[in-house]
């Protein structure tokens, strides 16, 4: 600012110019606070009285008018250091209140979805179990059979539930690193596929022989694959099989998961991918396998996006980079 002051003083008063040293006190202020401000504005007075009012190069004063200039330029320094560092703090606060609500909305979120998954099957087990204990009921062999398959199939669901919420905070933290390793995508689908258990009867596979091989984390990959396969049938009547294909571009190995189910809008086409967001319909569900298939998916080096069908449904695309094909920056 002194230096400005010395280009600009052929074309302007003097006394005029001291506003600029503002332009030094306020940046301080902001974002060093109003002690720093203030130690600036002492500095940019003495300056000015040292360098522009007479007797120049040095700090006496013969002039009452200078004094009085100073005086002004100190009191507009302090108030507006003052005024910014109050600015600050309320934008810091504002800051603070805006994150501590996100954080509650999640909370709820969390809360919300895992309140109903938990009921439903704890219901569902206790109900069984109770079955299975009355001794006023006369079951036969198939009741018990069906009974025990419920309370089987519901604690599988129980474990998926908070594997997801599991994996959806690791991702979050960053602490879901893959574990890469050369593996042939049909390994990786049949992997998914018993992970399904007897869903895997729903989904119609057509493979790629000569698909090359890619490295990825295989349990990370198998997580992708069946939370996509389990939102494709969960979407899809039993009638209707999902669709899942295999194809190879050169460098990329593609895997196309399409389901018969209502379809996706075009501006849900990356909303879906966020955790809690349940998408066409609202179905049940934590909404949380496609945010935590796309997490893993691209702490592979994986890309995966969804796509409109032309009829009616959805296609889920799954992009892993050939382990021949050259190394691709991973976000």
């Amino acid at each position: 600012m002194t230096g400005a002051i010395f280009g600009l003083k052929t074309v302007a008063p003097v006394l005029g110019l001291a506003i600029l040293y503002l332009l030094a006190v306020l940046p301080v202020a902001v974002l060093y606070g109003l002690g720093y401000a203030l130690a600036v504005s002492i500095a940019s007075m003495l300056a000015f009285n040292f360098f522009f009012l007479p007797p120049l190069h040095t700090l006496a004063l013969t002039d009452s008018e200078n004094w009085v200039a100073l005086a002004v330029f100190v009191v507009t320094a302090v108030v507006v250091s003052e005024l910014a560092t109050r600015a600050r703090r309320r934008a810091f606060a504002a800051a603070e209140a805006d994150t501590l609500r996100r954080s509650d909305a999640a909370k709820t979120a969390v809360l919300h979805a895992v309140s109903h998954d938990l009921r439903s099957p704890l219901t569902a087990i206790r109900a069984a179990g109770e079955g299975l204990e009355s001794g006023s009921l006369q079951l036969g062999e198939s009741d018990r059979a069906a009974l025990l398959e419920t309370i089987r199939l519901e604690t599988a669901r129980l474990e998926r539930l908070v594997a997801n919420l599991v994996d959806l905070s690791r991702l979050e933290a960053g602490a879901a690193p893959a574990q890469r390793e050369l593996w042939p995508v049909d390994e990786l689908v049949s992997r998914a596929l018993d992970a399904l258990g007897a869903d895997a009867a729903r989904v119609a596979v057509t493979l790629d022989g000569e698909a090359p091989l890619v490295r990825v984390d295989a349990a990370q990959l198998e997580r992708v694959l069946a939370n996509v396969l389990e939102n494709a049938l969960r979407f899809s009547s039993p009638s209707d099989p999902v669709e899942l294909v295999v194809s190879s571009t050169g460098d990329d190995v593609l895997v196309r998961i399409t389901d018969h189910g209502p379809g996706l809008e075009t501006e849900s086409l990356e909303r879906i991918f966020e955790p809690f967001e349940h998408g066409r319909g609202g179905a049940e569900g934590t909404g949380l396998g496609l945010a935590i298939a796309r997490g893993f998916a691209e702490a592979n080096g994986c890309r995966l996006w969804a796509e409109p069908h032309p009829a009616s449904g959805a296609s889920f695309v799954l992009a892993m980079p050939s382990a021949a094909a050259r190394p691709t920056l991973v976000r």
